[in-house]
């Protein structure tokens, strides 16, 4: 008798949650546990049901998921955990399987794995493969702009644009001011940075998707690198990755404008560098969706991963 893999996502009813229950509730390959409204808050009925399933998906605030992993104590039940709760802890396995050839099989073969953050997969999709090819220094300062959609902020912003107050809600707002954003961290660690990032944050009156943009002097990079260098080390990288794709030069050129929501509804990340040599800038650019590649549709990838359906 086939075996069909029991999933349990504790949090169902937020963003991310919400959107990998809406992926995975038709698949006949594996089975779906969630707990009724008036459980949710149940702390034995929530322990009782991350430890009987096979693979947890934790979709909940940074405090209560770790509450939740610890709550683990069958050894054989396996978790993704979607908060930014585990990200730069070495115990997890950061689950971005484009990162290196054998991070795919690291995170087929984890029995913690943290999901990256929406913003660090564009600005650590562009960044590790550079850095670790010696392209960008380590210690080169570095700037992230990003602009996402509200749903980035979870229900709160959502009411916020959707609710009744909605003709009020702002167009097009910068936060994290205090530069003390909680990617950060997770960005600087992953993509192999020695000093942090300036990293600024900030919601569109869209829903969903992001564009993500990192300014580079080619002053800061090694002598005689140019634009095309750096395509073309991203394109080596991802060569063989199905969710990420790397726009030629070609297509590059042609671009006159970024929409932060070309690649909604898709796992797919775009990145594309674009470069002026006569002033000696490129701009590194990464866009998905927030809800897609950004957190749900990685999960899910993740999680294929975990249940030996992909091969990387």
């Amino acid at each position: 008798m086939t075996h069909h893999p029991l999933v349990f996502i504790d949090g169902d009813q937020g963003t991310t949650g919400l959107q990998i229950h809406e992926r995975l509730r038709d698949r006949s390959d594996l089975r779906l546990l969630t707990l009724a409204a008036d459980e949710r808050k149940n702390t034995a009925l929530r322990a009782e049901a991350v430890n009987a399933c096979d693979i947890a998906i934790l979709c909940l605030p940074d405090a209560a998921a770790r509450e939740a992993a610890a709550a683990v104590v069958n050894p054989a039940v396996r978790v993704i955990d979607a908060s930014s709760a585990h990200r730069t802890d070495p115990q997890w396995v950061y689950g971005f399987p484009e990162m290196g050839a054998a991070q795919s099989a690291r995170i087929a073969g984890a029995h913690r794995v943290s999901n990256p953050g929406c913003y660090p997969t564009g600005a650590i999709g562009l960044l590790h493969p550079l850095v670790k090819a010696g392209l960008i220094g380590a210690h080169t300062p570095i700037t992230i702009h990003a602009v996402s959609g509200y749903s980035g902020g979870g229900r709160a912003r959502v009411e916020e644009h959707e609710g009744p107050a909605e003709k009020s809600a702002p167009a097009f707002q910068l936060y994290g001011l205090k530069l003390d954003h909680k990617h950060t961290p997770e960005i600087a660690q992953h993509a192999g940075l020695w000093q942090r990032p300036f990293f600024l944050p900030a919601y569109g009156s869209f829903r969903q998707g992001i564009a993500l943009t990192i300014p580079l002097l080619l002053s800061h990079c090694p002598p005689g690198i140019s634009g095309d260098d750096l395509r073309a080390c991203l394109q080596q990288h991802y060569a063989n990755a199905a969710c990420v794709e790397v726009m030629d030069s070609a297509r590059t050129e042609s671009t006159e404008h970024l929409d932060p929501q070309a690649m909604n509804g898709t796992n797919q990340l775009r990145l594309g560098v674009f470069s002026n040599a006569q002033h000696g800038q490129v701009l590194l650019t990464a866009v998905f969706d927030n809800l897609g590649k950004g957190a749900s549709g990685a999960a899910v990838q993740n999680l294929d991963l975990m249940l030996g359906q992909l091969a990387g």
